[in-house]
């Protein structure tokens, strides 16, 4: 029984991973979510930029910025609030409760996996796809 256990969670594990995400969805996602802020191109140029305490990060530049790897982590833990931005005058996403569930797994640049809600895979994916 110990061995079927094992192997059905292997088995669910291995198949959300290899589950392609979705950047033409993370890209809606994004500009319905965040390019108010971050701008239509993910420059930090957005319309709302110039009222918010600290400006909009350029997230074309994550890669750039982090030795030339994304910076999955950090992206994902800002998405989904376990970093707060002060900027927003709340927890990073103000759609809250949007971005969770629906878990898929993402790898880091050393393999490790990460369980994350498909939004957010979505517009990691898409973030990956805007980095210079």
């Amino acid at each position: 029984m110990r061995v079927f256990t094992m192997a059905a969670f292997a088995a669910l594990t291995l198949g959300g991973m290899a589950q392609a995400q979705d950047a033409q969805i993370g890209q809606d996602l994004y500009l319905k979510h965040c390019a108010t802020c971050h701008g239509i191109n993910a420059d930090g140029q957005g319309p709302m930029g110039p009222a918010l305490v600290v400006q909009p990060k350029d997230l074309t530049l994550l890669t750039a910025e982090n030795d030339g790897t994304f910076p999955l982590m950090r992206v994902v833990r800002r998405i989904d609030g376990r970093e707060p931005m002060v900027s927003h005058g709340s927890a990073m996403p103000v759609y809250g409760e949007f971005f969770q569930g629906d878990d898929t797994a993402l790898k880091t640049a050393s393999g490790q996996p990460v369980l994350v809600g498909r939004a957010i895979a979505d517009l990691v994916a898409y973030l990956q796809t805007k980095q210079q």
